[in-house]
């Protein structure tokens, strides 16, 4: 029987919303004011969510200890107090929407974590509004 477990971190990040290819005015219409060019900032929840069948010995899915390590590490660390479109290489050429956040620490953090678990992660933006990938 499978079981999931969640770890919750969180990061400060400042973003702008903007499409390079269209004009301010675009940019404006489309993005509103998260497309001003001083940029602005989110107060990000991050929830990790692995999926698989408690270990025998343990009872554990994973150590949440290690996972909360593993996200420090390679996400947080990374990300917070940092600008995403200017310190973060992922988002040069992407757009840091709150859904292609949440699906860059997805690439991020899949390549550490066992395949035979699930991976899922949830992104709060704010705290009405959020994302979840894979959905």
């Amino acid at each position: 029987m499978k079981v999931s477990v969640s770890r919750k971190e969180h990061f400060n990040a400042a973003h702008r919303l903007f499409n390079a290819a269209w004009s301010e005015e675009k940019n404006l219409e489309v993005f509103g004011k998260c497309s001003l060019p001083n940029y602005h900032g989110h107060n990000y929840e991050l929830v990790v969510t692995l999926i698989g069948v408690p270990h025998r010995e343990t009872g554990y899915v994973y150590d949440m200890k290690e996972l909360s390590d593993i996200i420090k590490e390679n996400v947080t660390q990374r990300f917070d107090h940092k600008n995403l479109n200017l310190d973060i290489s992922f988002f040069k050429n992407l757009n840091p929407t709150a859904e292609n956040i949440v699906i860059v620490i997805w690439r991020i953090l899949r390549p550490l974590i066992d395949n035979s678990l699930d991976l899922k992660i949830k992104l709060y933006e704010t705290e009405r509004n959020f994302v979840e990938y894979p959905s």
